[in-house]
């Protein structure tokens, strides 16, 4: 039997960036691409943060942060990370997570802005 002191972190979820509840039951499920993530703007407390903007990697499928400025995929936005994620300690193990793909989006409140030519990509999320 155990019974030695233990200490477990849990991270807070801020989920404020959703504009309603309209989508949220209908997320598609995806596997996070830990390299393409920079620990210090998008995991600083060990989670990955509840709306990043999200782009698809077309080599494996994976999703990585959107950039605009990306050649690998994640040029184009279509989605945004539904609820936090657990960040691996080693940034070779990808874990999955819920992406929301339509729905209302409160921009101001969004852990990561996006551009305008990100918000035509995603014909379905209105930004309010």
């Amino acid at each position: 039997m155990e019974l030695s002191l233990k200490t477990e972190n849990f991270g807070s979820d801020d989920q404020s960036w959703l504009g309603s509840s309209h989508g949220t039951q209908a997320t598609e499920t995806i596997t996070l691409d830990t390299s393409t993530f920079t620990p210090a703007t998008h995991y600083p407390d060990g989670y990955f943060k509840s709306g990043i903007p999200l782009g698809k990697i077309t080599a494996g499928g994976k999703y990585g942060p959107y950039d605009n400025a990306a050649a690998d995929g994640r040029q184009t936005l279509v989605g945004f990370l539904f609820a936090a994620v657990q960040a691996p300690a080693v940034n070779t193990l990808d874990p999955s997570g819920a992406m929301l793909t339509h729905g209302k989006v409160r921009e101001s409140r969004l852990p990561i802005a996006v551009d305008a030519a990100g918000k035509a990509e995603v014909p379905l999320i209105r930004f309010v």
